[in-house]
């Protein structure tokens, strides 16, 4: 009888109850919001440009082969030296009929102060009338090296375009032993050995954009551009005997080989085709 029960008992299957639960719709753990990549790492779009960790708006302007007083006025800049990591710069003219804010003239830190605007003369004894053609040609008159330069196709100072680049005409910028030469990635233009205090030319006519020692890395620096894509720069200059917003000629000399910012008496010349550093030797005359 015994061994009956215990058979019963053995046998008996239990069955747990089965519950309905609402099935949750929260999700176990929330997306975290995508986060802007670095400004070190964002595609700049065409004519601007994203300020990243270091940068200074001369040095962007360089790059971009921009006068830096156009990149102020662009960007409506109350101060050149307030620019943050992130910020998006115009660093091309604005299109036209877009309403561009014009700045009053602006010192940069370390620039010289522009050159003042030549002023309009009383007609001389040739009887000319005044008048800005007849100005000009006086000055031409006045100034025997603006000859040569209406021999190249280009007056200093004159509005050119990129299809004049093949009308320019170049010269070296010193006399000295090249103890550097272009490399894309480390050397951005040549480096000519002197003696200091030895006379540094524009390499070829056209307008003082800076002249100053407020970028890192170049000391006493004059920039001088020749066109709407070509410009030139010459760095670690003891003196500069220019002014911002002059119009040099080929040859003349802009300033005093030194060693500023460097270790050793050199002129460090560069040649930048919008705002990319070339190999002057494209340029320059073979010697």
């Amino acid at each position: 009888m015994c061994f009956g029960l215990l058979s019963a008992c053995s046998t008996e299957t239990r069955v747990a109850p089965v519950i309905d639960r609402p099935t949750s719709s929260i999700p176990l753990s929330r997306p975290r919001p995508a986060t802007p990549p670095p400004a070190e790492e964002r595609q700049d779009a065409a004519g601007s440009y994203t300020v990243r960790r270091g940068d200074t708006l001369l040095r962007i302007a360089l790059d971009h082969g921009q006068n830096y007083r156009d990149l102020v006025a662009w960007n409506n800049l109350a101060d050149p030296d307030d620019i943050k990591v992130g910020q998006v710069l115009k660093v091309a003219p604005p299109e036209r009929g877009s309403s561009a804010v014009v700045t009053a003239p602006i010192s940069m830190p370390g620039a010289e102060r522009p050159a003042a605007p030549p002023k309009k003369t009383e007609p001389r004894g040739d009887k000319k009338p005044y008048s800005e053609s007849n100005l000009a040609s006086a000055q031409k008159e006045d100034n025997p090296k603006a000859e040569k330069v209406a021999a190249s196709g280009i007056v200093a100072g004159s509005t050119v375009t990129a299809n004049d680049d093949e009308k320019l005409s170049w010269m070296w910028p010193s006399d000295g032993r090249i103890v550097a030469t272009f490399d894309e990635g480390k050397n951005k233009g040549i480096d000519i050995a002197g003696k200091l205090g030895q006379q540094v030319m524009a390499a070829g006519s056209g307008k003082v954009m800076y002249a100053g020692s407020g970028i890192r890395g170049y000391g006493n620096l004059v920039i001088v551009k020749h066109s709407n894509s070509l410009l030139s720069a010459y760095a670690h200059n003891r003196a500069i005997v220019v002014k911002e917003g002059q119009n040099v000629t080929k040859g003349q000399v802009i300033a005093e080989m030194g060693s500023s910012d460097t270790d050793t008496v050199k002129l460090h010349f560069e040649i930048r085709q919008q705002g990319k550093p070339v190999d002057p030797a494209r340029f320059l005359p073979s010697r």
